[in-house]
């Protein structure tokens, strides 16, 4: 039954003047192609970005971390309790206030963290991004680290000092005015991301003592072991009559990590219209098989072949077209994805520009799920499937008195 449509199938498909496919065929094959492999692509990228960006940001910024209306004394036991919870990896304890960051006449406004040097590895990344010096260089009196973009629109450099002014006032008998203290540049970070904009990072001892807290902390740092629910592990984390609150990093970055996600959406779906279009171009494809074939189906008909043969010959002509066009989509945008960094430092050759100047990494980042591209592929073949489906069915309306009549 299904051996004579399969034959004649593959005949319609090849070209009459013998190449491998027809004209239709060829154009319907590449548009499928060219669809599938611009998903691949785009959404190989955006999932490279999405992950760079979270590694980078999530990677310094704090998964959780917990606090109280009053300063937390003897947090040395309370973090050893709150350790005790599988899920957190790391706690630490962790001061972080606004201040006002001045060096000469210029002055711009940061977000100060006092940090335990010997632990920052434990819970940052940031001692893998250092520029000059080291995260231990904060054991020296008074000093501080900042980011790149902060030191460049300060104008300063390592052994330089900068002060730091904050809210809290500090009374002598000539007057009240806010606290500030000097402090020296022992070291440079770079992520390229905002933070080297805003951060900066003192040790926990200086933090206590321009904040005056005598052996007290006013937070601890958590980092836990799935950071999508990190607000849940935190709040499990607290142990009963502490007093204690928690917040995560969906309170600070997660309207970034949103807006991501639905610009994905967005793109994913507009990159679907492609694959649309592509199947429109297998639907004109059997259209114009079935309406160029007529004669042949006429004919057909008289000697005793059924509508589900018909239907399957031109049905089956789909399939190639929609399996040949797939794996060409799919070694196509695998082959772009692994080479597109060489791709892209060619075309800067070519224009003589840095096309990621104005981006916070200086490559093309792509992170291939397999997963998702077994969805594009599926949903890709599916549409194509209905597109070869939807004209095939037309065969079963032909007359074969009134095609044959005219001939």
């Amino acid at each position: 039954m299904f051996k004579l449509p399969l034959k004649l199938a593959f005949k319609y498909f090849k070209s009459n003047k013998g190449g491998v496919f027809s004209f239709t065929s060829f154009l319907a094959i590449s548009g499928l192609a060219i669809g599938v492999a611009s998903l691949i692509i785009v959404m190989s990228v955006m999932n490279g970005f999405e992950k760079e960006l979270q590694n980078r940001i999530l990677g310094v910024v704090p998964h959780a971390v917990l606090y109280a209306d009053e300063p937390i004394k003897k947090y040395e036991s309370l973090i050893e309790k709150i350790k005790q919870n599988p899920n957190i990896l790391e706690a630490v304890p962790y001061i972080s206030f606004q201040a006002l960051a001045t060096s000469k006449s210029v002055s711009k406004g940061v977000s100060v963290n006092g940090i335990k040097p010997n632990l920052e590895k434990n819970v940052s990344i940031l001692p893998e991004y250092m520029i000059y010096g080291e995260i231990s260089d904060l054991h020296k009196d008074n000093s501080i680290i900042i980011g790149s973009w902060l030191a460049s629109y300060l104008g300063v450099f390592p052994g330089d000092k900068i002060n730091i002014t904050t809210s809290d006032i500090k009374t002598t008998i000539i007057g009240s005015y806010p606290k500030s203290v000097s402090l020296e540049v022992v070291g440079i970070f770079e992520l390229r991301a905002e933070i080297d904009q805003s951060l900066v990072l003192i040790s926990h001892k200086l933090a206590q003592k321009i904040k005056s807290l005598n052996n007290q902390t006013s937070s601890i740092r958590l980092k836990t072991s799935d950071l999508f629910i990190a607000d849940k592990i935190a709040f499990d984390s607290i142990p009963d009559d502490t007093g204690l609150f928690s917040s995560s990093w969906k309170q600070t970055h997660g309207t970034l990590f949103e807006a991501i996600q639905f610009e994905k959406l967005l793109i994913g779906l507009m990159l679907f219209l492609i694959v649309g279009v592509a199947s429109i171009l297998v639907l004109s494809t059997i259209v114009m098989t079935v309406k160029s074939k007529e004669r042949e189906v006429g004919i057909l008909k008289t000697i005793g072949a059924n509508n589900s043969q018909l239907v399957m010959i031109f049905f089956y002509q789909g399939l190639m077209v929609s399996l040949i066009g797939l794996v060409f989509g799919l070694l196509i945008g695998l082959l772009i994805t692994f080479n597109l960094n060489n791709f892209i430092a060619f075309l800067e050759s070519i224009l003589q520009k840095n096309l990621l100047e104005a981006y916070f990494i200086n490559y093309f980042p792509y992170y291939i799920d397999y997963t998702q591209i077994f969805y594009i592929c599926c949903l890709s073949f599916i549409f194509s499937i209905f597109s070869s489906l939807l004209p095939a069915l037309r065969v079963t309306k032909l007359n074969p008195i009134e095609i044959l009549r005219h001939e």
